[in-house]
């Protein structure tokens, strides 16, 4: 005979009570512990990222390939380059802003390589996220250095992952408060002023950037 037969009809009302609250919490407590969606993107796919330059025993054109298919599948190229295009997207042909695509691809994987490569042998940890809006996510992160014994705070680089039907794609991210594609938008847009607004002469001159960063 088992306790809950032996026991009236009231306790063990309450004895079973008792075990779904525990259940309840419990199963609360896990969910809690897990972390949300976007941070745990970050974490694991970031790390990758730093793991691919930290690989010793590939060549430097197998690590730059690695990366830029690891750099494509984290983030939309696409979006960010129209967002650094400004006021400037209003007047260009679609050939134009297909064109500014393309090379703004090729140069936004030199310069994140370059940004990563800084990384190197270092960590990532998640400290907390903010959600902006549904689906729009800012997650705070540390680089942490094994290796430093200054005692100073670690860098802090953020990113901004948004949900694009389901999916976690990075949009921008920033290196101790600078945002990488409004510092680029900015940027593009002083040179256009400079330059009649001539996309072509942009893409120009992101095929020369490119260069300097490889």
């Amino acid at each position: 005979m088992s306790l809950l037969d032996s026991t009236p009809a009231i306790a063990r009302r309450t004895v079973l009570a008792v075990a779904a609250a525990s259940l309840a919490l419990f199963a609360g407590g896990a969910a809690a512990s897990a972390p949300p969606p976007a941070e745990a993107y970050v974490q694991a796919n970031v790390q990758v990222g730093l793991a691919l330059l930290n690989n010793h025993t590939e060549s430097t054109d197998q690590k730059r390939e690695q990366f830029e298919h690891f750099i494509l599948g984290l983030t939309d190229m696409k979006r960010i380059a129209s967002f650094t295009l400004g006021q400037y997207k209003r007047t260009a042909t679609p050939q134009e802003q297909e064109a500014f695509a393309a090379a703004f691809q090729n140069y936004a994987v030199a310069v994140y390589q370059s940004y990563f490569a800084k990384y190197s042998g270092q960590t990532l940890k998640v400290t907390g996220s903010q959600q902006r809006a549904p689906g729009d996510t800012i997650v705070t992160t540390q680089m942490i250095d094994p290796n430093d014994r200054s005692g100073q705070q670690p860098l802090e680089v953020d990113f901004r992952v948004l949900t694009d039907s389901g999916r976690y794609v990075v949009i921008d991210f920033s290196v101790a408060g600078i945002w990488l594609a409004l510092e680029e938008r900015d940027q593009f847009s002083a040179f256009l002023g400079q330059n009649n607004g001539s996309i072509p002469t942009l893409i120009s001159h992101l095929r020369e950037l490119a260069k300097t960063y490889k």
